[in-house]
């Protein structure tokens, strides 16, 4: 498959160079969210180990299955089901504010730029649910997991570079992070229509009316947790008995808050929020969420079945095969049809990484594994390991290919970064102001006339030097035999 042409100098850019203020909120949110996918990590092995020793097997499924909660209000669930709709809302809640934040704020806001995320992320999960389809339908499987291997895990990837030891590039970055926003907006869509059932409309009703007074709250500039959390778990209560996944709830008061900035305000509502509640989110609700979902056996026998079932192999070959083919397609698509450039930084085998890194899906593909089969509870355990299974496939390729050209990765970053002048702003984004050239000016005849003083010291000392072995060697000669 060919490069796109490039056209012209006016050429529009595909992944170039962020704007300062879209970089520095990049790279704070990436920050969170690689301490976060570390965390995921660390309580995936923990869930896999204490699921797999003999001596601690038995411990973990009955902690799984412990039921608590008052019974009167229909919440006596199961910790495993607490974990998933319960903690995993408010990752949807933080999830909600980064989608209003992109469309009001971000990439998201501008058709052209949005166009490239959306048409990956669309393709990036199109594909993979196709692959699953193909190889089900062929081999007399279940269809009901296509939806399993459509989600990326942003959290996970980003702790895959972390423990691989390379730096992707701001733009990388950002697409990688777009990319997963919008991939969690249709995960959320999936979510909604094709797993929800049985509805009960007074319980919806009460959850659309708690939706409506959070709404009027913020809009009245309403302060205090202590009147939105009561509220907000008032709403998550009556959404779960609705028989729509309690996480919606979480999505629809992330996407009321506003993420656009007065002029008295440093940060907006929104981003102030996401602040405080991304640590919860990615520290405590995520990883707890693994704790308890990904600790599935994995026995010689279950390993077998991954890749000789075809549900389980669907969910790898869509992980693996689906998600690369379809963002990396998508993104060549979405440049060859608006005549559209890759940066000059950046070669196509970059975006084939991203996109291989992107088959990581953990935490939704987790969830939306356990709602596609929840009358199979065999068939959701294996269904968990071809998850796993698959995302490791993925991070493996992708790190062997980001890592030919970590050296590269490196330099772009080093470039970004580089504030010679140490005004606090990186010297790239400031090559179109006078000021600069002239701090730059200055500081290098600064340089000059030390490097001048130096070298005339350095001489003075040599001729020195040479004098005086000059006069040794008189001496020398001069001394009687």
């Amino acid at each position: 498959m060919a490069a796109p042409h490039r056209t012209d100098n006016t050429a529009r850019k595909l992944l170039g160079r962020l704007s300062l203020p879209e970089r520095r909120f990049v790279a704070d949110a990436l920050r969170a969210e690689t301490v976060g996918g570390v965390l995921l990590l660390v309580a995936a092995i923990a869930a896999l180990l204490w699921a797999n020793i003999p001596a601690l097997s038995d411990s973990y499924a009955s902690v799984r299955s412990f039921h608590t909660g008052p019974a009167s209000l229909g919440l006596d669930l199961s910790i495993q089901h607490w974990a998933a709709d319960g903690l995993l809302a408010v990752f949807f809640f933080v999830a909600g504010i980064e989608l209003k934040r992109e469309l009001v704020a971000g990439d998201l806001r501008d058709a052209k730029a949005a166009a490239l995320p959306v048409i990956a992320a669309v393709c990036g999960m199109a594909a993979p649910a196709l692959v699953y389809v193909l190889v089900n339908s062929t081999a007399g499987g279940s269809l009901g997991g296509w939806a399993v291997p459509t989600a990326t895990d942003i959290a996970f990837a980003l702790a895959v570079l972390a423990v691989i030891g390379t730096s992707l590039p701001s733009a990388l970055r950002a697409f990688l992070l777009t990319l997963a926003v919008v991939d969690d907006l249709f995960a959320i869509m999936i979510i909604a229509i094709f797993f929800t059932h049985e509805i009960n409309f007074p319980a919806l009703g009460g959850a659309v009316a708690g939706l409506v007074l959070f709404w009027f709250l913020l809009r009245r500039g309403v302060r205090g947790w202590y009147v939105y959390v009561p509220l907000a778990l008032v709403i998550w209560g009556l959404m779960y008995n609705s028989g729509v996944h309690a996480t919606i709830a979480g999505v629809a008061m992330g996407l009321m808050l506003r993420c656009t900035r007065t002029e008295e305000e440093q940060h907006s509502p929104g981003e102030h929020i996401e602040h405080l509640v991304r640590p919860v989110s990615a520290g405590l609700a995520v990883p707890l969420f693994a704790l308890f979902a990904a600790g599935v056996s994995l026995s010689d026998e279950s390993l077998a079945q991954v890749f000789t079932r075809p549900e389980t192999l669907g969910v790898v070959l869509g992980l693996v095969i689906g998600k690369t083919v379809g963002i990396f397609g998508g993104t060549w698509l979405a440049a060859r049809f608006t005549r559209a450039e890759l940066s000059e930084d950046l070669a196509w085998p970059d975006v084939l990484a991203v996109a291989t890194l992107a088959g990581i899906g953990f935490t939704v593909s987790l969830l939306i594994g356990e709602l596609a089969f929840t009358a199979d509870a065999a068939l959701t355990d294996e269904v968990k390991a071809a998850v796993l299974i698959g995302s490791l496939i993925a991070a493996v390729i992708a790190g062997v290919m980001l890592k030919l050209r970590n050296r590269t990765y490196r330099a772009l970053t080093e470039a970004e970064e580089r504030d010679e002048d140490r005004d606090g702003i990186p010297d790239i984004y400031e090559q179109d102001n006078p000021e600069y050239h002239l701090r730059m000016a200055k500081i290098y005849e600064e340089k000059a006339a030390e490097h001048r003083r130096r070298a005339e010291a350095a001489a003075a000392a040599l001729l020195e030097s040479t004098a005086e072995s000059a006069a040794g060697s008189s001496n020398e000669a001069d001394r009687p035999a």
